[in-house]
């Protein structure tokens, strides 16, 4: 028989102690900011009915990108590809019970049937990042103030990156009142914008003229004008009629008076996600080695009624730990990897019981300990704490007593040292 690959499965990774390290740096960076904005940790299911996921979150997600099978009850089901649709059945389920605005996040893994490519996986890791109950710009300027603030947290710069916003319904007004296009065209357009950055730009217009239809159009040129508007104040005086463009402006004065200074309006941002009713927002890396979308969120204010309950307002975003990652990785700000293990108890002789007494005391008083427990020759349980990268060894034989032998293996220094003492040179 041969022998069983050791390849985790195709767009999955495998997390060894040095890459969990960055990624748990990644998710108590996440922590720390979403709870100074008062915001509670939850968790969830990672499967769900596949018509959670059917009602609002587009085709292309559930018909090309959900891992779906039916159960042996014969329910169809699917492992969770985002977070919003069981936030969204949570809250309805306890919708008169919650505290409102409830804030809300979780961290949590989830798989779709994707191309694996840089910065994109068959199973991811994300924040995400919810506020149910506020339908007010100051809630949507909080959300996008929290993932400028996750940025800074991981040592980010203003200028490493760009948060581009735009307003679903200033989109819908802008295709159907300002360039005159039904709801199929709509669509089609919204989605042609998506794939834009994506596209030449010749391709890009050729396939505008083709939704518009007549060869003699001028909604090109309007189209054009759009696209290349600077700032709002660069619209045509038609487009600034929508209300959603008044509120746009609105947001980004308050993102600027909270000090959030890489935000820029986008007319173009369309965010694919069908569920999305009002703000969009996308954070855009600025290195040149890694210029694309890191992540991105906004206002869906109708996802809880769809599981009959009162509708709720809601507002939030998902950063994913691998983007988060590439962003730190082009920056050289990827923390050096430190092992937990404080000590290594090294066992010099039969004196594994002295050992493990001295191992449990260190223990009790809060240090992170290693006992050899290999019974090899002194050398090698050296190199083992060498290679583990642990930065104190204690020795351990059978002359010692209430006094033992501690070396710092970075320094190449020793010292003898009781229990006691040893807890106090290391803390």
């Amino acid at each position: 028989m041969n022998p069983l690959s050791s390849q985790p499965y195709k767009g999955t990774r495998d997390y060894y102690p040095e890459d969990k390290y960055v990624q748990t740096y990644i998710f108590d960076a996440w922590r720390r900011v979403v709870e100074r904005f008062g915001y509670q940790e939850y968790g969830a299911p990672i499967l769900e009915p596949l018509d959670v996921y059917a009602a609002k979150s587009g085709q292309e997600l559930v018909n090309e990108q959900t891992y779906t099978f039916t159960d042996r009850g014969g329910r169809t089901v699917a492992i969770r590809p985002e977070m919003t649709p069981t936030i969204s059945r949570m809250v309805a389920a306890r919708r008169q019970e919650l505290a409102y605005p409830a804030r809300l996040y979780s961290i949590a893994n989830f798989m779709r049937y994707e191309r694996p490519q840089r910065g994109r996986e068959r199973e991811f890791w994300q924040l995400n990042v919810d506020l149910f109950g506020a339908d007010t710009l100051q809630a949507d300027a909080e959300i996008i103030a929290i993932a400028d603030a996750i940025l800074r947290e991981l040592g980010g710069k203003p200028s490493d990156y760009v948060i581009k916003v735009n307003n679903r319904q200033f989109i819908r007004y802008m295709l159907a009142q300002y360039l005159g296009l039904d709801e199929v065209q709509g669509q089609q357009m919204m989605k042609l914008l998506d794939r834009r950055a994506k596209m030449l730009e010749s391709d890009f217009y050729d396939q505008a003229q083709l939704i518009f239809g007549a060869a003699n159009d001028d909604r090109v040129q309007k189209l054009r004008d759009i696209i290349e508007a600077q700032d709002i104040t660069h619209l045509s005086d038609d487009l600034k009629h929508s209300d959603a463009l008044q509120s746009l402006a609105e947001l980004l004065e308050l993102l600027r008076a909270q000090g959030v200074s890489s935000v820029v309006f986008d007319p173009t941002l369309m965010r694919g996600l069908d569920y999305y009713t009002g703000t969009v927002f996308e954070v855009f890396d600025t290195h040149p080695d890694n210029n694309r979308s890191l992540f991105g969120g906004g206002r869906y204010d109708g996802l809880v009624g769809l599981f009959g309950a009162e509708p709720i307002s809601a507002v939030g975003m998902a950063p994913g730990s691998t983007m988060i990652e590439n962003f730190l990785q082009v920056r050289g700000l990827i923390p050096t990897y430190a092992p937990t293990t404080d000590l290594y108890v090294v066992v010099i002789g039969d004196v594994y019981e002295k050992a493990s007494s001295v191992a449990s005391a260190l223990r009790a008083k809060g240090l992170r300990v290693e006992l050899d427990v290999t019974q090899r020759k002194l050398d090698k349980q050296l190199k083992t704490a060498l290679k583990k990268q642990i930065p104190y060894v204690l020795f351990i034989g059978k002359q010692d007593e209430e006094q033992f032998t501690l070396k710092d293996l970075r320094s190449e220094t020793e010292h003898q040292l009781s229990v006691e003492d040893i807890v106090r040179h290391l803390a």
